[in-house]
């Protein structure tokens, strides 16, 4: 089966930011373009701002007025209203499936799992029992394995908090199989590791979990991506995504170095069922 690979909403704001771009380059007022258009401004005003769907008929008709053929036009019109490859698996619009489709970099701060991109498949079933429908956790487990497709094509910088990886979901087992998937991943060329070690001592980066992600088109800012108990927010406001962005440099800053975060996973991967006392301790005991 074949999917789109690029997610409707980003395409349907990059659409409205042409079309806007192709009136303003007309010297028509949204008032004078809406009447031409047979349609109201306030239609016109969200087909501009990406709120609704533009289609390939208004597309056309839109570069006739302008006096301005853009090639792509058109078939950007059909692939913002295509379904994107999540709904093959039955799950509906998810905020982050689209935020993540489309990014260029991603950079990730972890408290709490391991990044679901990273995630075995087994590890992330567990994490779905008692939040999904048992009937449902195949198919949500399948579509998060599907997002490691991307990681080709993105670069994703994770620094996760040591907790995490002596955190046995699953049991042992599956926590050793997952940490040895990190060490896997972290060999391409596009994906950067880091361990926050238990002994670091940091205090900030604690409130929680966040993502930021980055776009190829400079008209897309940078988004905050944060969960919480009762669902999820993406925050596009510059200064709330300039002070996640110092908090993971300074996470960073703090972090083991990539060679010492591997060696510290493997480590841990390799210790005996059941130990889950840090390294450190060992060393000193």
């Amino acid at each position: 089966m074949e999917f789109v690979r690029s997610s409707p909403t980003f395409r349907r704001r990059r659409l409205a930011r042409r079309i806007r771009r192709l009136r303003e380059g007309a010297g028509l007022t949204q008032e004078q373009a809406a009447a031409s258009l047979d349609m109201s401004t306030s239609a016109l005003s969200r087909k501009e701002t990406g709120e609704v769907a533009t289609s390939v008929h208004e597309v056309r008709s839109m570069m006739d007025l302008y006096d301005a053929y853009e090639p792509g036009l058109v078939d950007l019109a059909r692939s913002a209203k295509a379904k994107p490859w999540w709904h093959a698996y039955g799950i509906g619009n998810r905020g982050y499936y689209e935020l993540e489709e489309e990014a260029v970099s991603v950079r990730e701060w972890q408290l709490g799992v391991i990044p679901g991109m990273f995630q075995t498949e087994e590890y992330a079933r567990e994490l779905f029992v008692g939040s999904v429908a048992p009937d449902r956790i195949p198919t949500v487990t399948a579509a998060r394995m599907r997002r490691k497709d991307r990681l080709g094509d993105m670069t994703y910088e994770v620094i996760i908090e040591e907790s995490v990886l002596r955190r046995p979901i699953g049991g042992v087992d599956v926590l050793r199989r997952q940490l040895r998937q990190l060490v896997e991943l972290a060999e391409l060329d596009t994906v950067t590791i880091r361990v926050l070690p238990n002994e670091s001592g940091t205090s900030f980066g604690l409130e929680g979990s966040f993502v930021l992600l980055s776009y190829p088109d400079p008209d897309d800012l940078d988004v905050l991506y944060v969960e919480h108990a009762s669902g999820s927010t993406h925050i596009e406001n510059p200064a709330s995504v300039q002070r996640a962005t110092l908090t993971f440099e300074r996470l960073r800053a703090v972090a083991l170095s990539c060679a010492d975060s591997l060696a510290r996973i493997r480590e841990l991967a390799e210790a005996e069922h059941g130990s889950h006392e840090s390294p450190v301790a060992q060393e000193q005991s």
